[in-house]
């Protein structure tokens, strides 16, 4: 078969057709690209030439193709990559079978390999062949004590761990703001990693648009609005990937950049990749599977199946591994089909079940022997070859000598943080409907329903039920269509957990931002509703008593948030928290001392602790002695009785005058509490030791493996 040819250190041009064959045309030297950010850093620079040392080394006898230096005429240009070595790296996942056995496997095992500036490495393999855990281990986001890693990882020579600042990490889904538009997002995201006064990030933030070619997007909203529409697939995964951009990274890690992608947004986004890898930055990223031109766009490939590496070198001699192995890549084929369908063992299948069908429709695989051999066949290949000697000669070249240490970049303040999400959050409460919009709409339709239900019931003592059942009703409705925020809350906690992984935000910078941001917005919906409910229902008209009773239902409200935040980070699913906080509700509804007063109720479980953790007891309670304590109404012509007493017939309230602020504190309690065990589940990452747990029930050897 002809050869593809493959650029080495340049962008390649996609694949042209020349009768049966297929060429890949090279340049002569490194296209330069106009519009590419200035990527020049304090950090000591590393020369593309100085960078490509791989060219001397030998191959197998059919030869890999040597990085291009840049000629006379190419302008050279200094880079701020680095260096990433890999040596015999390992990793091992443990987790516990359904026998609750601690149980090991390796993921990973035994990968060298390495990333030059400049270039793009690819690391590709079928489902669940380690390839986003190699990834992360090199990049030094294993997931906690489960996932352990053997071997070492060399920056720039030195055995270190990347630096914060120095790299960026973009995850396989894209975790993004829909209420912000593009440049909005990049705005943000810039003051939240970067020190400085705000009018210097503009600059940065246009560099980030410019190198991934958003400029067209820079002011549409990602998630689309009204009649707008969402912002195109392709576009959202190049914006996750300048969201790191702007920290202007020596090297960048992708999972999966294609995913989800179609054919065409994925060849502009590898050319985009491209453009910024010309720039000087070592681009590292994971891939199932691609099309032949962007085949012909990377540097490096690292092939793995089931944790081994099959082959690790330029593309080109890839292929001629493969051809060497026995398993040469027909002409007219995508060679990531062919490395795919020799060691992907889902074709065996395949071609099982469509046995009968290969006269008719041809064959269905380029390898004619069993997946398990031809792994095996490929491996031992690759470990006796000039290939596997080149890598690990160069390996010991790149790591006998230290360079340039990279140097942690300086980040934002907590305070600039703190006050960067609180506007941020404010701003997208303003746009997004499922947090503000539709509750307040709700809020003020409960407040008109339930006040013109009950209005015009006068003040005698007939009355003193009817309004307790009023306010009953008030307070659990609005406790009840709080739900309707939920979607909001699990958006923000994604978001967070995504911030919190790129060290762009922390667990108290998080809770204190959406704390401050909260405050105006259920203050509004609270001061607004409260106006229409209680005038309609004819309480107390005086400036005082009305007041409590807005900051009651304030602080009431202010503790719902903190409790909807709990279940919304254990969950993450918005069904899954609608059911739970509507149960939950319904049983402090019974539990609320209307129904039944609080005293009579059974002590086991019932009264405590339930009726004691219920938002209503307090807020009823509260609003009643706000409304009840020392009044009295006329019963005949020349007795009173008091007010608490006309109650206690239906609700047990107290008569100190001092009752009412007790309740207020214990609500106040309530939101700071809440928030208190929020901080704590997120700070001890109680999602992961759950999904943990939940693994041992539905223990898989494919759950080893899974995220990749």
């Amino acid at each position: 078969m002809d050869p593809y040819r493959s650029s080495s250190s340049s962008a390649s041009s996609p694949a042209v057709a020349m009768g049966r064959r297929y060429y890949l045309p090279k340049p002569a030297c490194p296209i330069s690209f106009e519009d590419s950010p200035d990527w020049a850093d304090d950090v000591d620079s590393i020369h593309l030439a100085t960078a490509s040392a791989s060219a001397s080394l030998p191959t197998t006898a059919y030869p890999s193709p040597t990085p291009s230096l840049p000629s006379a005429a190419c302008r050279e240009r200094k880079v701020a990559g680095a260096t990433l070595v890999w040596k015999e790296l390992s990793v091992s996942l443990t987790l516990r079978d359904t026998h609750h056995r601690r149980r090991s496997d390796r993921v990973v095992k035994s990968s060298t390999g390495y990333a030059l500036p400049a270039t793009l490495t690819v690391i590709m393999g079928p489902a669940r062949s380690g390839k986003s855990t190699l990834l992360r281990a090199i990049a030094g986001r294993l997931r906690g004590a489960a996932e352990r890693m053997y071997g070492q990882v060399f920056v720039n020579g030195a055995n270190q761990r990347l630096p914060y600042g120095s790299y960026g990490y973009v995850d396989r889904d894209d975790v993004l703001i829909d209420s912000l538009t593009v440049r909005e997002m990049l705005y943000y995201s810039a003051h939240l990693q970067l020190p400085g006064l705000f009018s210097s990030k503009s600059s940065i933030v246009e560099d980030a648009i410019a190198a991934m070619s958003l400029a067209d997007y820079a002011d549409k909203l990602i998630g689309g609005h009204c009649f707008m529409k969402r912002l195109p697939a392709g576009e959202r995964r190049r914006l996750s990937i300048a969201r790191e951009l702007v920290m202007r990274p020596h090297v960048l890690f992708i999972d999966e950049p294609l995913y989800h992608l179609d054919s065409v947004s994925a060849l502009l986004l590898m050319v985009t990749l491209k453009k910024l890898a010309s720039t000087g930055c070592t681009v590292i990223f994971t891939m199932y599977q691609s099309s032949t031109e962007v085949f012909g766009l990377f540097d490096r490939i690292c092939l793995l199946s089931n944790g081994n590496t099959l082959f690790f070198g330029e593309t080109l001699a890839c292929l001629q591994h493969f051809s060497n192995a026995g398993f040469p890549c027909p002409i007219m084929q995508s060679p990531s089909d062919h490395f795919l369908r020799a060691i992907n063992a889902d074709f065996d299948r395949i071609i099982a079940m469509c046995k009968n069908l290969q006269d008719d429709q041809g064959d269905f695989s380029s390898v004619s022997m069993d997946t398990a051999v031809a792994i095996r066949t490929l491996e031992a290949t690759y470990k006796s070859s000039a290939d596997s000697v080149a890598v690990e000669s160069l390996v010991a070249k790149l790591t006998e000598k230290e360079g340039p240490h990279l140097k942690s970049k300086g980040r934002a303040s907590n305070t600039t943080r703190i006050g960067v999400l609180t506007w941020r959050s404010l701003l997208i409460m303003s746009r997004n409907w499922k947090y503000f919009w539709s509750r307040f709409v709700l809020y003020m339709l409960l407040a008109l329903s339930v006040g013109t239900i009950f209005s015009n019931i006068g003040h005698s003592l007939s009355s003193v039920m009817v309004r307790v059942s009023a306010i009953f009703v008030y307070v659990s409705s609005v406790i009840l269509l709080s739900v309707s925020g939920v979607p909001a809350h699990i958006d923000e906690i994604k978001i967070y957990s995504h911030e919190e992984a790129n060290q762009h935000s922390g667990t108290m910078v998080f809770l204190l931002g959406h704390f401050l941001s909260s405050i105006p917005f259920l203050f509004l919906v609270t001061i607004s509703s409260s106006l229409v409910f209680y005038f309609l229902i004819g309480l107390r008209n005086e400036f005082n008593f009305f007041m409590y009773f807005v900051i009651t239902m304030f602080m009431c409200l202010l503790a719902n948030e903190a409790f909807m935040m709990i279940v919304a980070y254990i969950w993450l699913d918005t069904y899954n928290c609608t059911l739970t906080l509507h149960c939950i509700y319904v049983v402090m509804m019974l539990v609320g001392g209307y129904f039944r007063i609080r005293g009579g109720l059974p002590c086991p479980v019932w009264k405590y602790p339930l009726s004691y953790v219920s938002f209503h007891v307090y807020a009823v309670q509260g609003l009643l002695e706000n409304e009840y304590v020392g009044t009295s109404f006329a019963v005949g012509a020349m007795r009173t009785i008091p007010g608490v007493q006309a109650v206690g017939g239906s609700y047990d309230i107290s008569s100190s005058a001092n009752a009412k602020w007790v309740n207020l504190l214990v609500l106040l309690v309530m939101a700071v509490g809440y928030r208190v065990i929020l901080y704590v589940l997120l700070r001890l990452n109680v999602r992961e030791h759950m999904s943990r747990f939940v693994s041992c029930w539905s223990w898989t050897p494919e759950l080893l493996l899974q995220s990749d």
